[in-house]
Order: C-alpha cells, then sequence, then structure tokens
C-alpha cells in the first residue's frame, strides 16, 4: 500500500520501544495469511521479552492487498484463517494435540508469553472468532463503512474469558482530523478523500497535497459525498471532541484508536497535539 511508510510492524516496534517506557506498542496488525504463524509467535514473544508488558499483537484474517501482491506473500485465502489462529495459539501456548507432528517444535524464546491478542475487524467476520479465543476486538471504523455495533455485539456474545482479558475489550478505530479551524480541517481531508478514491481504483502512490486534491477536482465547499463520508471526523477541537465521545459510546467502545491521514507530518502532529488538548 503506497501510502504506508512502513509495512513491518515487527521492525518500527522494536525501533520505537526502546526510546519508550510507559505506553504500549501494538502491531495493528499482522495480516496472518500472509505469515507463519510459527514465525509470528517468535518474532512477538521475542519483542514481549525484550519490552514485557508493553507488546499487544493485533491479527487481522485477511491479506489486506491486492491479489498480485498476496501471490507475492504466498499468501493463504481468508477463509483459512481459524485453522491460522488454531495453530499461532497452540505455538504460542504450547497446545498442539500428543502426536502433533508440531508439537516437536522448540518454539524461541521459552518461558515467554506470547503478548495479548487482538483481532481486527472491518466487516464482523472476525468477530465471534475473537470472542472465542478470548482475545481483544479491534473495529476498523476508520475505513468501513459496515456498522460496527453488530459485529462489536457479537463479539460481546461469544466472548470467553481468557489470560489476558478477563471480560471483552473493544478498540473503535476512527479517522480524525483536528485543526484550529473547521475550514483548516475541511482542507486538510481533501488529502485522505483523494486517497481513498484512488485506492477504490487502484491507484497506489503516497498521500496526495491539498493542492494536489484540488487539481483533481475536489473543492473544499463541495458536499461531503466522497468515500470518506460518514467515516471521517474533521474539525475543531470541540466537535472532534463530541464526535468521538458520541461514537465511542455508541458502541460502549473501552479505548478510541486514532488514525490521521494528512499530506504534511506538521500538521499530523498538530491535530494529534489539539485533540489530546480537548480530551485533557
Amino acid at each position: 500500500m503506497g501510502g504506508i511508510a512502513a509495512t513491518s510492524p515487527d521492525l518500527m516496534i522494536a525501533h520505537i520501544a526502546p526510546s519508550t517506557s510507559r505506553i504500549r506498542l501494538g502491531a495493528g496488525g499482522v495480516m496472518l495469511p500472509n505469515h507463519a504463524p510459527l514465525q509470528v509467535v517468535e518474532r512477538y514473544r521475542t519483542l514481549e521479552a525484550l519490552h514485557p508488558g508493553r507488546i499487544d499483537l493485533g491479527i487481522g484474517r485477511a491479506p489486506g492487498t491486492d491479489p498480485l501482491t498476496a501471490n507475492a506473500l504466498r499468501s493463504v485465502p481468508g477463509e483459512h484463517v481459524g485453522a491460522l489462529m488454531a495453530e499461532l495459539l497452540a505455538f504460542g501456548k504450547g497446545t498442539f494435540p500428543e502426536g502433533h507432528p508440531f508439537g516437536r517444535i522448540g518454539v524461541s524464546p521459552a518461558g515467554v508469553p506470547l503478548p495479548p491478542l487482538w483481532m481486527l475487524g472491518s466487516s464482523g467476520g472476525s468477530a465471534r472468532l475473537a470472542g472465542t479465543i478470548g482475545a481483544g476486538y479491534a473495529f476498523a471504523s476508520h475505513f468501513s463503512a459496515t456498522p460496527a455495533a453488530p459485529a462489536i455485539d457479537a463479539y460481546r456474545e461469544e466472548f470467553v474469558a481468557s489470560e489476558h482479558f478477563p471480560e471483552p475489550r473493544v478498540i473503535l478505530a476512527l479517522s480524525v482530523i483536528c485543526a484550529e479551524t473547521t475550514d483548516e480541517a475541511r482542507n486538510l481531508s481533501s488529502s485522505i478523500e483523494i486517497h481513498f478514491a484512488r485506492i477504490r481504483r487502484g491507484q497506489t502512490g503516497p498521500v496526495p497535497s491539498p493542492e494536489e486534491a484540488r487539481d483533481a477536482g475536489w473543492s473544499p465547499d463541495a458536499p461531503q459525498g466522497g468515500p470518506m463520508a460518514g467515516l471521517l471526523v474533521a474539525g475543531t477541537p470541540e466537535h472532534v471532541r463530541s464526535e468521538i465521545e458520541s461514537r465511542a459510546g455508541a458502541v460502549e467502545a473501552d479505548e478510541v484508536m486514532i488514525m490521521t491521514i494528512v499530506h504534511d507530518h506538521d500538521a499530523r502532529l498538530r491535530s494529534y497535539e489539539l485533540i489530546a488538548e480537548a480530551f485533557s
């Protein structure tokens, strides 16, 4: 995906973790069909050993890319994700049934638990699986127009307590752009509108600037009818806080994960600062 700077979450976590001491660092996420479960377990056990109690492992059920790239990754079709997850859990906990050939494999590092597991969802397909294995559940409302409530309800209905999650735990992911004025937030939002419109046409590449968006026919005064209509939260700090609280409250989310896609890095940082100040 051309708009993503790094496609290796484990490497990014390993880079960031030594510079931090308190925040949790999570992969959001590992698209399981693209990886061998044993490899995932060993990498995230290693991160957990190096930074105990601060790592989260988010698992996605789809390849997360186009068919050609999925083929290059030797991706396993998404319908097999249940078997892949069972294999990952068996490697992580050492619970292969007696006689299973994988039971003889030594997983390194030994004696280190697998970090807390989160299942990622954008349509509800992984909700019940997340509940049955006692994982956390993160719903991708930052790009999915599918209503979050039915999937989250299904997750809670199926939930079975686990070591890391004695109760259901829900993250609602939202696309948010915050600025001092509504006009500036609307101008910044042009980048994500054009970016997602291009993705839907199969065009990948860096996130465009507002100037590029205007050249492509986007207007700040146009009605909000683009691919992010109804998904994007954009506006002043007061508006953003109100909208985030409303959306999180509607599904009783435990946490909100914010994704801010704008062209200018300083504007992205400022957006996060304004949101933090609004909630402080």
